[in-house]
């Protein structure tokens, strides 16, 4: 999700689109909670694990 995010991020900023601009950065949060959660043992869609 935060490569996802990091690649639209770069095509809305080269593109000029907002909208992907908004939702790269909407998909990078999103990743790094994910991540957290995952990285502190809390169980993430009944994983233990986020990658």
């Amino acid at each position: 999700m935060i490569v996802i995010g990091i690649i639209l991020l770069v095509i809305g900023y080269v593109a000029s689109l907002t909208i992907l601009w908004t939702i790269g950065i909407i998909l990078i949060v999103i990743g790094v909670v994910l991540w957290i959660l995952g990285s502190v043992g809390r169980q993430v869609g009944g994983r233990r694990h986020y990658w």
